[in-house]
């Protein structure tokens, strides 16, 4: 019988390796208007706009002093065309 403990192991490695690519996925969450899985990279920065895959609302990423990542609704703010 093969011991759990090593493929726990393995699988943390693989875990880490995945998350230091950049680009890979960081964590999801959930898209508050319509509940869908939002993937969040690895490389986002505060002030970065996310997408929701499902109904596309566009959702600004907000980073804090720890690190902590949240997501709010993203402003749009309208052409200025000098008028």
């Amino acid at each position: 019988m093969r011991n759990p403990q090593c493929f726990r192991k393995i699988y943390k490695e693989i875990c880490f390796f995945l998350l230091s690519v950049k680009g890979a996925v960081a964590f999801k969450t959930k898209c508050p208007e319509c509940d869908a899985e939002i993937d969040i990279p690895s490389d986002v920065i505060s002030g970065e706009i996310v997408s929701c895959p499902d109904c596309g609302l566009d959702l600004e990423v907000i980073l804090d002093e720890k690190g902590a990542i949240s997501l709010k609704p993203a402003e749009i703010e309208g052409e200025d065309w000098g008028e």
